[in-house]
């Protein structure tokens, strides 16, 4: 068994309930997985190819795959052969039962291959991390290869969970431990104070700093002042107190009163409604639009409703924009001028410059934090782990501070020097992207590139990647290998926001930095980020891909990280209003036809649901709620 008293884990659950995100956050901290894939068959059902390949676009691409899906024996065989070292995710085993209930193989000893698959994962050296559906909570079958195929599975449950060293049953994305746990808490250990931040300077406000209630969604935000307020936010929280939850066996998110005792893989994170985002696509169609409707800015509307959990979401009132600021040594800072990067942040803690006049503009307010300087990656670690510690923690209370200042979106934005190498070096060393693919140029002022010092960025990055190539590759050592403390406190940011369920958006390379390390400490982080404008980086575009982000927009803005998002939020508000305001088009009112609804159902629906009002027709009848799917899924 482990250092972390695990070595084997089962984990259950239904049909999209988040089992296969939460068993990934398991295995997020291991040097390499091998994902052992189950599902057969499906080649000509899209649905089938495109829930298979949404599971392959989440996983890191250092990850391995094998296939067992024709011979139920693979899946035994590959587990006793597994050495110590290695990790095993195997998603998920509703298709090895299938697989051995396969008339072909009949007549055959079916529970002889179940005892031998618990014989393997009982005897295997390597850690292991099984999903299988949970059956027990359903209705019994009305035919006999239904019925055959749960009695298997539950039987496969039962002799699997009587070996594993845990069980997690997970619902609704929140799991709960049946047997042993794979993040015990030790009772003994005091609870570690909060730190202080790193560095920190006034936060320079676009609104006042005594907040006004919000608008309502449909009306613009109000005019910001002439002149920017200045105020300070507080960016540490009180001391939490012991709390007899602490002692106990749990993988809930060590928090107490919005302090956290420690960060680390495998955290267990919300993740938004997974109904509620598709739910309020589809009603899209039904809404009184001209034209072909919102178009890609469906793509925001649909994040909105998923991360607010409601099918017509409200337009976000109260952005705040933190800025994060870093610098580095050596060639990962070539051809910028520290001088000209000092004058920036210090126009923006003002309230001025680009980002001071965009967050104006959108009725934002800024915070900026200052993170000390690092070393030089091509010569040795960036920083110490401490450092990163106390970032990530940083980054954690500005998400608190945020959310405890009323704000219901938060723009994720940088300026420093160096932070495209970071973010390069870091996107290379997680996923195996080329760096001289996706390093951006270095622009000069003038609109000069400067290929040399371009070329001296891309040799830092090749000696820091060759440094660290026998090195762990865990989320804290990318920070204090390659990544640096504005990284930290942008992970910690992320990590804290998805704690305090409040979505993100990301533009430029730190955040899409910022979202690979976060993706390892918590899997759940990406779904409550957003990337508005795709930018012209590659490094951006391909980091998103590998995050499972689909960028809004692709208007070719290239205006620096966090500038982008905000030229872009106006139109995303004003597609999220006409979402939540637009009446139902009146002939789905009164028609039978695109709404879904047959002669028979709409018998059945109250006169007052289809009511036309002098104030408008009544939006609470919700057509989409009748049209059902029958969705099957290769692991959750």
């Amino acid at each position: 068994m482990s250092e972390d008293r695990w070595n084997t884990v089962l984990v259950l659950g239904g049909i999209r309930s988040g089992k296969s995100g939460f068993a990934e956050s398991l295995v997020a901290g291991a040097p390499s997985v091998r994902y052992v894939a189950t599902a057969a068959g499906g080649e000509d059902d899209p649905e089938w190819q495109d829930r298979i390949e949404a599971h392959q676009r989440r996983r890191p691409q250092s990850w391995t795959t094998e296939e067992v899906s024709r011979e139920p024996a693979l899946l035994t065989e590959l587990l006793l052969s597994a050495s110590a070292g290695e990790t095993l995710l195997v998603d998920d085993l509703g298709g090895w039962v299938a697989a051995v209930l396969d008339p072909s193989r009949q007549p055959n000893d079916d529970e002889a291959d179940v005892a031998a698959l618990a014989a393997a994962v009982r005897d295997t050296a390597a850690r292991v991390v099984l999903v299988s559906p949970e059956v027990g909570l359903s209705l019994v079958p009305l035919n006999p290869v239904g019925r055959a195929f749960t009695d298997a599975l539950g039987t496969t449950n039962q002799a699997l969970a009587a070996v594993c060293d845990g069980v997690a049953l997970v619902v609704a994305g929140q799991p709960s431990w049946l047997k042993g746990s794979a993040a015990p808490v030790d009772a003994a250990a005091p609870i570690e104070a909060a730190p202080p931040v790193v560095a920190s300077r006034p936060i320079a406000m676009a609104t006042p700093s005594t907040p006004a209630p919000p608008p309502p969604p449909a009306q613009p935000p109000a005019e910001p002042p002439a002149e920017p307020a200045t105020v300070v936010v507080p960016l540490t929280t009180p001391e939490p107190q012991p709390s007899a939850a602490l002692s106990e066996s749990t993988m809930m998110l060590p928090l107490v009163a919005s302090g956290l005792t420690e960060i680390k893989p495998g955290m267990d994170l919300p993740l938004p409604n997974s109904d509620a985002g598709p739910d309020a696509r589809e009603r899209l169609t039904d809404l009184d639009l001209p034209g072909a409707g919102l178009g890609a800015l469906a793509e925001a509307v649909e994040f909105a409703a998923a991360t607010q959990n409601t099918t017509t979401p409200r337009a976000w009132s109260g952005v705040r924009v933190v800025v994060v600021t870093g610098s580095r040594a050596g060639g990962a800072a070539a051809g910028s001028d520290e001088a000209d990067v000092e004058r920036r942040i210090a126009e923006t803690e003002r309230g001025e410059g680009l980002l001071g006049r965009l967050a104006a503009q959108a009725g934002a307010d800024i915070s900026v934090l200052r993170t000390a300087p690092v070393g030089a990656m091509e010569d040795g670690p960036v920083t110490v782990e401490d450092a990163v510690e106390t970032a990530l923690r940083d980054g954690w209370k500005l998400a608190d501070a945020a959310v405890d200042a009323g704000r219901d979106v938060i723009l994720l934005a940088a300026i420093g020097t160096g932070a495209e190498a970071a973010a390069t070096a870091v996107l290379a060393a997680t996923t195996g992207a080329e760096p001289v693919a996706t390093l951006p140029r270095v622009l000069v002022p003038g609109g000069r590139f400067d290929d040399a010092a371009w070329m001296v960025r891309c040799a830092a990055i090749r000696d820091a990647l060759h440094r660290i190539r026998q090195e762990p590759r865990g989320a804290t050592d990318i920070l204090r290998q390659i990544g640096g403390l504005d990284v930290a406190v942008a992970t910690g940011l992320l990590l804290g926001a998805a704690a305090r369920r409040v979505p993100v958006l990301v533009d430029g390379p730190l955040g899409i930095a910022a979202g690979l390390v976060a993706r390892d400490l918590a899997s759940q982080t990406r779904h409550w980020c957003l990337l508005p404008e795709s930018g012209t980086l590659a490094l951006v575009k391909q980091g998103a891909d590998v995050l499972g982000l689909t960028p809004v927009l692709q208007t070719g803005l290239d205006l620096g990280e966090g500038a982008n998002a905000l030229s872009v939020l106006p139109l995303l508000r004003t597609a999220i209003s006409l979402a939540a305001s637009s009446p139902v088009h009146p002939a789905l009112l009164s028609e039978v036809g695109d709404d879904g609804l047959d002669e028979d159902t709409d018998d059945e629906i109250d006169d007052e649901d289809t009511d036309v009002d002098e104030d408008g027709p009544d939006l609470s009848f919700n057509t989409a709620a009748f049209n059902t799917v029958n969705f099957r899924e290769p692991g959750a």
